[in-house]
């Protein structure tokens, strides 16, 4: 075993990477995918056909239901609620789950709520106790019920000012087309 399993963890997938830790009263069911150097905290539960990237923090008290995909370097806060149906009634089971994505380096704090069948873009950033209702652009922030646009971000997690550039890291960026992206030429 190449990844490390608390003892009070059940990991019955056969699927985890290289240097990634379980810890105690996590479950993670047969036919998840969990990536490598993944930090999965207490309390987490993983359900079958959730694929998650490399290097992946999950804080504690975070279930991913089935449809659910975490890309690379992704960060999911403690408590954060994930859905998969749209119309949710007991005892009525799907043979496919609305598929939810949190793309390359996003973070999503604290209590947020994310409804399903939404996209969170590469390195945007949700602010703590937020409702995504919809798909949320590459390199942007957002918080509030329903989370709103409240400005852009850099890859380093800092919020860039108005000419787009990050006062942590010193990148500049340039929107084009309503896409940001790091600009080359600056």
């Amino acid at each position: 075993m190449d990844y490390y399993c608390h003892p009070l963890a059940l990991v019955e997938s056969n699927q985890i990477g290289k240097g990634t830790r379980i810890w105690a009263f996590s479950h993670v069911l047969p036919g998840s995918s969990i990536g490598e150097n993944c930090n999965i905290c207490e309390h987490t539960y993983i359900e079958k056909n959730v694929i998650i990237g490399n290097d992946v923090t999950i804080k504690s008290g975070v279930y991913l239901w089935e449809g659910v995909r975490l890309e690379d370097h992704t960060f999911i806060g403690p408590n954060v609620t994930f859905t998969n149906d749209l119309k949710p009634r007991s005892k009525r089971y799907h043979t496919k789950y609305i598929e939810t994505i949190v793309q390359k380096g996003a973070s999503i704090g604290a209590n947020s709520t994310v409804i399903a069948g939404n996209v969170i873009g590469e390195y945007a950033m949700i602010g703590a106790g937020s409702v995504v209702t919809k798909n949320i652009p590459n390199h942007t922030l957002w918080f509030g019920n329903p989370a709103q646009f409240k400005g852009y971000v850099c890859k380093c997690g800092e919020q860039l000012d108005k000419n787009l550039c990050c006062s942590g890291c010193n990148e500049k960026y340039k929107l084009e087309n309503m896409i940001i992206q790091i600009n080359p030429n600056a």
